[in-house]
């Protein structure tokens, strides 16, 4: 009888449990969205070839426990054939998450499935020194904290005022929450530096002074397990799609070509330093 490589099993989403021979199946949801259908298939699969039960990780994604290890083939073909594909582990790019985003949320600033589904195409699976996670939130409200992610994308705006449509009744001062706008001898004056890009402004504004550009605001170095620390900006937001990924190719890159075995992004990152890092981001940036 041939030898079982648990470590290929895991890497294509079968983790082993305690109990021998039995795994908890992670299957791939990009976004945290799925169907109806795929919902039922993966019900109809924990059923047949698990307990009955369904786990829902912290990063949106779906576990199917008590597989056995004579069902690995069996329960793969049947996910399939219902649309839904299993996950990863080990040392690679992990399920993009992400929240509603301006497709449902009325803060979102930025659509954020699609953007997560581009990501999901563009890198799931990578092979990397380590795992690798991507996150995706539409607005500073930051509900898929962007920070904790090796890369973390937030959405924004970029705003404009004109004065010509701007009537002085002093909504965008209440609503913004970075004390940014100020309204100073029947003029409104932005602090520079104190935007931090929320849209707060456009989103009240009654009579449509304010206008804005929706953008992304990338934080690299997260990390929220053994070791907590926050994803820190290095450039600024940008409204140019190419330009975030030209910044994600590079992150990436960095990573893929820098770091040790075994290493995270975020150690990778300290030890080369953060300004040859942030140096390789600008580059990547200005294009």
């Amino acid at each position: 009888m041939a030898a079982v490589d648990y470590k290929a099993l895991k890497n294509g989403g079968f983790m082993r449990q305690k109990q021998k021979e039995n795994f908890s199946l992670r299957l791939k949801v990009v976004g945290g969205n799925l169907t109806a259908d795929q919902l039922m298939t993966i019900a109809g699969a924990a059923k047949k070839f698990g307990d009955g039960r369904v786990h829902l990780t912290s990063r949106q994604g779906v576990e199917i426990p008590f597989i056995k290890l004579k069902d690995i083939d069996a329960v793969k073909a049947e996910l399939l054939a219902g649309g839904v594909s299993t996950g990863v582990c080990g040392p690679r790019v992990r399920t993009v998450t992400a929240c509603q985003g301006s497709d449902i949320c009325p803060s979102g600033c930025v659509e954020t499935y699609p953007l997560a589904v581009e990501i999901s195409e563009r890198y799931f699976g990578r092979e990397l020194p380590h795992k690798f996670k991507f996150g995706v939130t539409g607005c500073q409200n930051n509900c898929l904290k962007a920070e904790e992610n090796d890369l973390g994308i937030k959405g924004g705006y970029l705003i404009k005022w004109d004065k010509s449509l701007c009537t002085l009744c002093g909504v965008c001062v209440k609503a913004c929450r970075a004390s940014a706008i100020k309204i100073s001898k029947e003029a409104l004056e932005l602090t520079e530096g104190a935007c931090n890009n929320c849209g707060r402004c456009v989103k009240a504004c009654p009579s449509e002074a304010w206008s804005g550009i929706p953008g992304y605001t990338l934080s690299f170095g997260g990390t929220f397990g053994n070791r907590i620390a926050k994803g820190r900006e290095v450039v600024p937001i940008t409204a140019d799609k190419a330009v975030l990924f030209r910044l994600s190719d590079a992150a990436v890159g960095f990573f893929a070509e820098r770091a040790k075995p075994g290493e995270r992004f975020r150690a990778a990152i300290e030890r080369e330093g953060w300004d040859v890092f942030s140096a390789a981001m600008r580059r990547a940036y200005d294009g």
